[in-house]
C-alpha cells in the first residue's frame, strides 16, 4: 500500500476546479497515473499519490498546488472530486482532534517508484521524464492569471479583429480539416505575452448539466508586440473539432465558438499562462522546433519575432530549425506563409503520413534524416527545443533525439539530463 495512506491523518493533493484550465500536463506529468480526468474536472486518486511533486511546477495555472488536511479514511474519492465546482473548505479542527494526536501529518515529498522493466528487460522509456520544468536563462520575464477566476479581474473582453482560415479545404472525401488563424484585439486592457504562452478562452452557455462551460486552453501564434506589431493584440490557431479521438462525431464547444467568429464578435479571455516554454533571448542561441497542425502555433509566434528582430538588425540570431508534420500537405496550417521564409533564416523539414501514393513520413522520421546537424545542436549549449503537438508524438520525437545523441557516440543520459536540467528540452503536447 502507498505509504502516505498507512498514516492515520494525512495531507491530500487536490486540483482546484475553478482555476484549472485542462491543459492535460499534470496527468501526463504523474509518474504513477495518480491523476485522471472526465469532460469536466482533473482529479487526485489519494490511494495512488505518494506527493512526488512532479506535476506542481509544471502546472500553468497553480491549480494544482492545493491540499486538504484530512482523515485517510475520509479522503475524497476521484468520484467525488470529479463532481466539484470548488474545492471544500478545510474540515474543522475539532473533527480532526485526536486522529492527529502521535500521528504526523506527512506532506514531504516522495520519491516515485521506478518503473517496472518490460519483457525485454529494459525499463520503458518515458519522454516526459526529460522535458524541463525550467524557462530557458535568458528567457522574459512572463506574466500569468492576469485574469481568471482567482484575479482581481474575472475575464478580459476581446475584440475579433480577424479570422482567416489556413488549411486548404480537402481534397477527397474525409479529408476536410478546417483550421483557421484568429486575431483577437485588447483595445486598452493590459494584456501582455509572450511567445510560447497561452490563454483561456471561455465559451458562453453552459454545458448539459447547466453549468458555465470552463475555459479552454489555446496557445499563442503571434509574437509578443503583437500579431500587428505595435497593437494589442494577438494570434491564436484552431481546428475546428468535429470528431473525438475515437472517430466519433462531435462538436467542440470552444473551437467551434472561435472558428465560426465574425470581426467585431466578443470573446471572453483568461489568462496569460506559461512560464517554461519560452524562447530564448541572448545572442546566437539556436532553436530547434517540433511540431505537428495546431502545435505549430507558439512555433509561429517565435519564428516571427525572430524575424522581426532580424529585420530590425537588432539581434544576432542563431539557427532556426523547424519539423513540421501533417498527414497531408492541404492539412498543415500556413504553409504557404512558411515557404516563402528565406532559406538563410529557417531550415524547414515538412513531414506528412497520409499523402496519396507515398510512405507515412512522420516527425522523427524527418529528424533522423537530420542526424549530423542535429547531433551538433544537441553538443552547443546555446540550443533549445520545444516540442508541440498531439501526445502521441512525445515519445516518438524524444527517441529520435536520443538515436541521434547515440549515433553521434555521445552520452543521451548526460545530453538528456542538461537539456532538462537547463531548461533547453520543453515538451507541450496534449
Amino acid at each position: 500500500m502507498n505509504a502516505i495512506a498507512e498514516a492515520a491523518v494525512i495531507q491530500q493533493h487536490l486540483i482546484d476546479p475553478e482555476i484549472c484550465i485542462r491543459c492535460n500536463t499534470c496527468e501526463a506529468t504523474c509518474p504513477v497515473q495518480a491523476i485522471t480526468h472526465d469532460d469536466r474536472n482533473y482529479v487526485v486518486d489519494a490511494e495512488k499519490c505518494n506527493l512526488c511533486m512532479a506535476c506542481i511546477s509544471p502546472c500553468p495555472t497553480g491549480s494544482i498546488d492545493n491540499w486538504r488536511t484530512m482523515p485517510r479514511i475520509r479522503a475524497y474519492t476521484p468520484e467525488e472530486q470529479l463532481t466539484w465546482d470548488e474545492l471544500p473548505a478545510e474540515l474543522p479542527s475539532e473533527e480532526l482532534e485526536g486522529l492527529t494526536e502521535g500521528v504526523t501529518v506527512r506532506a514531504e515529498p516522495v520519491e516515485a517508484p521506478a518503473s517496472p522493466p518490460d519483457p525485454t528487460g529494459q525499463a520503458p522509456f518515458n519522454a516526459s521524464s526529460f522535458g524541463a520544468t525550467l524557462p530557458p536563462w535568458s528567457a522574459a520575464h512572463a506574466y500569468t492569471n492576469l485574469y481568471g477566476p482567482k484575479a482581481a479581474q474575472k475575464t478580459v473582453t476581446a475584440t475579433v479583429a480577424g479570422n482567416v482560415r489556413v488549411t486548404e479545404v480537402g481534397k477527397t472525401a474525409g479529408s476536410d480539416y478546417d483550421t483557421h488563424h484568429i486575431v483577437l484585439d485588447f483595445g486598452a486592457m493590459p494584456f501582455p505575452v509572450l511567445e510560447g504562452q497561452s490563454i483561456g478562452v471561455v465559451p458562453p452557455g453552459t454545458d448539459a448539466s447547466g453549468r458555465a462551460h470552463h475555459a479552454r486552453q489555446y496557445s499563442i501564434a503571434s509574437p509578443r508586440n503583437g500579431e500587428r506589431p505595435g497593437y494589442n493584440n494577438l494570434s491564436l490557431t484552431i481546428k475546428r473539432v468535429l470528431e473525438d479521438h475515437q472517430g466519433q462525431p462531435v462538436r467542440g464547444v470552444a473551437s467551434n465558438f472561435m472558428c465560426d467568429l465574425k470581426v467585431g464578435d466578443k470573446v471572453e479571455v483568461i489568462g496569460p499562462f506559461g512560464t517554461s516554454f519560452l524562447m530564448p533571448n541572448h545572442p546566437r542561441s539556436n532553436i530547434v522546433m517540433i511540431c505537428t497542425g495546431t502545435g505549430s502555433a507558439p512555433m509561429r509566434a517565435m519564428t516571427e519575432w525572430r524575424r522581426r528582430l532580424r529585420a530590425s538588425g537588432k539581434f544576432e540570431g542563431g539557427k532556426l530549425m523547424l519539423f513540421f508534420g501533417a498527414r497531408t500537405q492541404e492539412e498543415l496550417p500556413y504553409f504557404g506563409p512558411l515557404q516563402s521564409l528565406p532559406k538563410d533564416f529557417i531550415d524547414t523539414n515538412f513531414a506528412f503520413s497520409r499523402t496519396p501514393g507515398a510512405p507515412k513520413r512522420y516527425v522523427q522520421d524527418a529528424m533522423r534524416e537530420r542526424a549530423a546537424d542535429l547531433a551538433v545542436l544537441l553538443q552547443d549549449p546555446n540550443t533549445y527545443f520545444y516540442v508541440c503537438g498531439l501526445k502521441s508524438m512525445e515519445e516518438g520525437v524524444v527517441l529520435a533525439l536520443r538515436d541521434v545523441a547515440q549515433g553521434a557516440g555521445l552520452n543521451w543520459d548526460s545530453i538528456g539530463a542538461s537539456l532538462k536540467r537547463e531548461g533547453r528540452l520543453h515538451l507541450e503536447t496534449y
